[in-house]
């Protein structure tokens, strides 16, 4: 029987849902990413004086080592998958279906639709993938 799996993913963790027949299984992959808001930077006390700067560089290419690490242990859990939903409330879900496609090119062919998606309950999480794989 067909392994079917939805994944539901922001920066913090990811849900992986897997569908095979009556068999559901939830499992969540907690993320290293660091939540980075930079400040506006501080100002001297004299007028038009010099102002602090913020390496925001420094910062996205930390966190790019860091999605990097999470998208790699949940493409892990996809070894068995025979199809692939991604769902997410931001851009996270569109950045590993980029990533999956980019580095593992046998398991791009597997995905099926990369959808927006609020936050849920694991249950709310359950319907929508049982839902999304219904015939």
């Amino acid at each position: 029987m067909a392994t079917n799996i939805g994944i539901w993913i922001d920066k913090m963790k990811a849900y992986v849902v897997s569908i095979n027949g009556a068999d559901k299984s939830v499992e969540v992959v907690n993320s290293d990413v660091e939540n980075y808001h930079p400040g506006g930077g501080s100002r001297s006390k004299t007028k038009w004086g010099p102002q602090d700067v913020v390496q925001d560089s420094k910062y996205t290419e930390r966190e790019k080592h860091q999605l990097k690490r999470y998208f790699d242990e949940i493409v892990r859990k996809l070894q068995n998958a025979d199809a692939v939903a991604l769902f997410g409330p931001a851009d996270t879900n569109l950045k590993l279906a980029k990533y999956i496609e980019l580095h593992y090119k046998s398991l791009a062919s597997k995905i099926r639709g990369v959808e927006k998606a609020d936050s849920m309950t694991e249950n709310q999480l359950m319907a929508l993938i049982t839902d999304y794989y219904k015939p």
